[in-house]
């Protein structure tokens, strides 16, 4: 390991300036976020430049010393630390015993760079304010096969420590853009070729109906809303269809995730077929 002394102090100046990045203000200002877990730390290691610095645990280091090893190999500086520090790092009731800190540049992109090639299938957030559904659709987005995420003005920031542990390493796996108006991401959208479908429980159009009719095989930017309320009419109007998710049994509706993942891979699976 890097240091052979081990850190036993959270009120360490470099242990303050890790613990102070859960805050928005800090992580834009410095340019860093926490990666917390050895999944989140093992991707973060996979990605030049991302990770810069990795807190471990004696333990941890022993259970996954290929994390510790390519950390190490991609340029991070490796930091014995104790339970304590390493807890106070964490957002978890049980510390997994390993967090990173790294650099926001690598793991974040712009729409222009999103859009710079053919997209098949897209996620887009608009005012998704809850971070362990952000990180969980980003999960959904990456296992579906989307090329990248996108999260309209208003979102709650995908960096966010809950949002980048509910994400599962998949944060570091495809684009995540942020900050585009509804209105400029939806013209965006169509000018590179997708067609935009919101996904919304009052929607006209039913899932089943758009995959048995051959709708779900274009490439398609799915629109989610937020939590609470869903989209709004005048977002609603932007898109090209606005779609349900059929409800079969007694429940009242599904969760964004929930609903995110059935209508990713419903289009994920239409273009396979549609490939030749």
């Amino acid at each position: 390991m890097s240091s052979t002394t081990e850190l036993t102090s959270t009120r360490s100046p470099r242990v303050t300036a890790a613990r102070r990045l859960v805050k928005r203000a800090f992580r834009d200002r410095d340019g860093r976020f926490l990666a917390e877990g050895p999944q989140a730390c093992r991707e973060a290691a996979g990605v030049p430049g991302a990770l810069l610095e990795l807190y471990v645990t004696a333990e941890a280091a022993d259970r996954h010393p290929e994390i510790v090893a390519a950390a190490r190999a991609a340029g991070a500086e490796v930091v014995r630390a104790s339970g304590e520090v390493v807890g106070s790092l964490s957002g978890t009731v049980t510390p997994q015993g390993m967090v990173g800190v790294c650099a926001t540049g690598p793991v974040t992109s712009s729409l222009d760079s999103l859009l710079s090639g053919p997209q098949r299938l897209v996620t887009v957030l608009a005012h998704a304010r809850d971070p362990g559904n952000v990180g969980t659709v980003i999960r959904c987005s990456d296992a579906a096969g989307a090329g990248g995420v996108v999260l309209t003005e208003a979102s709650v920031d995908p960096l966010n420590p809950k949002a980048v542990r509910a994400s599962a390493g998949s944060l570091f796996h495809l684009p995540v853009v942020t900050g585009p108006t509804v209105a400029d991401l939806v013209a965006r959208m169509h000018a590179a070729g997708l067609q935009v479908l919101a996904a919304d429980g009052a929607g006209a159009r039913d899932l089943d109906d758009l995959e048995d009719d051959g709708t779900l095989g274009a490439p398609t930017a799915w629109l989610f809303g937020n939590e609470a309320w869903g989209l709004p009419e005048p977002t609603r109007a932007l898109a090209d269809q606005v779609v349900r998710v059929p409800i079969h049994g007694r429940a009242e509706s599904l969760n964004l995730a929930t609903a995110a993942a059935v209508c990713l891979y419903a289009s994920a699976r239409a273009q396979r077929r549609r490939t030749p």
